[in-house]
């Protein structure tokens, strides 16, 4: 008999599941920016990668978002509508 994996679990394996599509993306872009794509794809096949891993990394986003932080206080508005600069 099986024995079921609490909502948790299933939670938890779904975060890596995103975690991973996030990396691969990551990955794919880095190999882009620094055109070291050429040395493993050729460009057809390098961009069908690319938009593979890019559609992965948004549909796991929609499956398994991250999770809010609810103790991280609340943004609080800057005045004049501007970030502040050390400048």
């Amino acid at each position: 008999m099986s024995a079921r994996l609490p909502a948790h679990a299933l939670e938890e394996v779904a975060q890596k599941w995103r975690a991973l599509a996030e990396r691969r993306c990551a990955h794919f872009l880095e190999l882009r920016r620094t055109g070291r794509w050429r040395h493993y794809y050729g460009e057809a096949q390098f961009l069908e990668r690319l938009r593979e891993a890019i559609r992965l990394s948004a549909r796991w986003a929609e499956i398994a978002p991250p999770p809010t932080d609810e103790a991280a206080p609340p943004a609080l508005p800057v005045a004049g509508g501007r970030p502040r600069t050390a400048a």
